[in-house]
Formats: C-alpha cells, sequence, structure tokens
C-alpha cells in the first residue's frame, strides 16, 4: 500500500520523486554551512605550511560564501534532476539534426554555467588569502618593492584567472570551439590591438615600474605637478594619496613618461621665495635685516645653506631673496618648520625697523620725510 502510494503520479512525477527532490533540498541547505566550514578547513591545509602565521578562520572566512553557493548550486541541480516533469518538456527542434531541445537541457546548461563560476569563485578567492600571506610577510622586509609587487601581481594572476573562466564556460556551456576561437582571434588580433593600445602602454608601463623602480609604495612623488604618496600600483593605473587625503589615480603610461620627481629620495627640499620691505628701510637696516636672516638659517637645526640676499629694487618694495634647504621629512613637520621660520622672519624685519611692503602710489614730489 505504501509503495503505491509513492508510485502515484502528479503532474507527470511520482510521489516518491518530489519526495526525495524535498529531502535534497532541505538537506542541502540545511548543511551548507557546516560542509563548507568542514571542507575550508580541510582544503587550508594544504596551505598551512604556506600561511603559517595566519589564521586559519582567514581562510575560512574568504571560502565559506563561495563554497557555499557551490553547494546550493549543485545541491538544486541534484534536486531538480530527480523530476521527470516539466524536464522532459520540448522547447525546440535544431534545424538541421532535428534533436529536441528540452526544459531539462536548458537548466543543465544554467547550473553548469553557475557551478562553473562559483568553482572561479573560490579560486579567487585563495588568490586573495595568498595574496593577504604575502602582503603580511612583505610588511616585515625593509624593501618596500615587496610592498608594491604583491598587488599588482594579485590584479594580474585575478585577471588571468578571470580569461581562463571565461574561455572555460565558452567551451563547456556554450560549445564553442575555444582553440578555433583563438585562432580567429589572430585574424582580428590588430583590430583588437589598436582597440586595446591605451590598456596595453599602460600594463607594458607597470612592468617598466617595477623594472627600474623609481618609487615604491610609501615614496612620495611629483608628477607634473601633481604629488602624493604611492598607495598601490596596479597593472593598469597607479594610486597616490594626495596631502589633502585625495585618491588620485594616473595611467601608468603617464607615471613613465612624464617628468617625475621622488621627493623621499632627495636629502633636503629647497625653499626659494622673496620678501618685499618698504622703500623706507636705510641701506644700513637692510644689511642688518639680511645677516640676521642668514645667522638664523645657519643655526636653525632642520635647514642647510641657508641665505638671504638684496636681490633687486620692485615696484613697491625692496626685494629680499630667502633661499634654504630643509632636511627631508614627513609633510606636515615640513610645513611647520617652513611656518616657524616664516614667522622668525617677520620677527627680524620689525626687529630692524622696517615693515613689509605693499602695492603703492605716490604723486611726483612726495618724499617720506616731507612733513
Amino acid at each position: 500500500m505504501d509503495n503505491q502510494f509513492f508510485e502515484q503520479i502528479f503532474w507527470g512525477n511520482t510521489v516518491k520523486q518530489y519526495c526525495i527532490f524535498l529531502v535534497v533540498i532541505l538537506l542541502g541547505l540545511l548543511f551548507k554551512k557546516l560542509v563548507s566550514r568542514l571542507f575550508s578547513r580541510a582544503l587550508f591545509k594544504i596551505f598551512k605550511g604556506f600561511a603559517d602565521e595566519v589564521n586559519g578562520e582567514t581562510f575560512v572566512s574568504l571560502l565559506l560564501k563561495p563554497i557555499e553557493s557551490f553547494i546550493t548550486f549543485c545541491t538544486i541541480y541534484i534536486a531538480i534532476n530527480n523530476l521527470s516533469h516539466p524536464l522532459d518538456i520540448g522547447l525546440w527542434q535544431k534545424s538541421k539534426t532535428k534533436i529536441e531541445v528540452t526544459i531539462g537541457d536548458c537548466l543543465d546548461k544554467v547550473f553548469l554555467f553557475l557551478i562553473i563560476l562559483s568553482i572561479f569563485w573560490i579560486i579567487l578567492r585563495i588568490i586573495d588569502f595568498m595574496a593577504f600571506v604575502l602582503k603580511n610577510k612583505a610588511v616585515k622586509t625593509n624593501n618596500k618593492a615587496d610592498d608594491q609587487l604583491v598587488p599588482f601581481l594579485k590584479e594580474l594572476t585575478k585577471t588571468l584567472i578571470c580569461f581562463l573562466g571565461f574561455f572555460v564556460l565558452l567551451g563547456f556551456v556554450f560549445e564553442i570551439n575555444v582553440l578555433t576561437l583563438i585562432t580567429g582571434l589572430g585574424i582580428g588580433g590588430i583590430a583588437i590591438a589598436l582597440a586595446a593600445k591605451e590598456s596595453l602602454e599602460n600594463l607594458i608601463g607597470s612592468f617598466t615600474i617595477f623594472l627600474d623602480k623609481p618609487f615604491t609604495v610609501g615614496d612620495v612623488v611629483k608628477v607634473d605637478g601633481i604629488e602624493g604618496t604611492i598607495e598601490k600600483v596596479g597593472f593598469r593605473s597607479t594610486w597616490l594619496i594626495s596631502p589633502d587625503k585625495t585618491t588620485i589615480v594616473i595611467p601608468n603610461r603617464a607615471m613613465i613618461d612624464g617628468v617625475l620627481e621622488n621627493v623621499t629620495l632627495r636629502n633636503y627640499r629647497r625653499v626659494n621665495f622673496f620678501i618685499g620691505i618698504v622703500y623706507e628701510t636705510e641701506a644700513d637696516d637692510i644689511k642688518q635685516i639680511i645677516k640676521a636672516i642668514g645667522d638664523f638659517l645657519t643655526a636653525h637645526p632642520d635647514t642647510q645653506d641657508g641665505y638671504a640676499t638684496f636681490d633687486n629694487f620692485g615696484d613697491s618694495a625692496l626685494n629680499i631673496q630667502v633661499v634654504y634647504l630643509v632636511k627631508n621629512m614627513e609633510h606636515s613637520k615640513y610645513v611647520r618648520v617652513k611656518e616657524g621660520i616664516n614667522f622668525k622672519l617677520m620677527e627680524i624685519v620689525k626687529e630692524y625697523r622696517s615693515d613689509f611692503a605693499y602695492p603703492t602710489q605716490r604723486s611726483i614730489g612726495d618724499h617720506p620725510n616731507k612733513a
């Protein structure tokens, strides 16, 4: 009697088929997280020697979602394939071979597509983990080139994996002859190369940066007047953080073609500017001001080769040139040193009976000593 009940057919399927469908779905949904965690821990044992200093939970947290997706897709696919109807319903016939394409065939392609995607998602997360481990190891070394190389290799590897995944999908899901496709691309290779000209130039620029090493992550650079700290070097662009904490993205081609100044590599920063004092200042006072400025810059602990000279007669001021070198330091400290020097210059000018000039006009015959 029980067997007869399970063999009853409703909408093209037996009761037994519906029960198997529900059981598989429920088991898959209930245990997918547990199975995912167990599988992640088992997979971590392969990388344990490589990542001996990293907590296994980091690996598990990265792989949990993609493995859950893989299990979910596999579970639903197995459950659905236990049904006969409506999977056996034909949708169309191929014109030449007269082979009927059913709903089941279409679902097979859909789930194969999703399963392959989830597999490559797992691979990409493993690459993220390996990059995380390498980045932690690079931080402990004194060589900053390691910090720059790891993100670049991570992006490059993930891009190659995505291309591989694309061709795998074309071959297995859409049944396209990949070798024929690649051969065909050779015919249109010139057109593709021209269309991707800038991308290729940026990619070549990234390799040039890693070979020549004009800078590393953490260096302060100036590129065609743009200043910032190197944050990341990708295979298409370089990321800078400006002094006002703005993210600036510059194509790698521009980084190697433009005039690049590595501020970090220099020992000093040169400061050169003019101050204008009033024409009423006596010559002896000007000499005293110049000497006082020079003595102050020479004695300053953060400057070198500092001096001041009476440069020229301006339209509204006597112009004194001030030049000095500041020891290379963090930008915040650098601007504070300049600020302190500027305040001291103001005190020196006031001390020797002068003042700072501003644009003025006098009538003919006016004289500063005229009553």
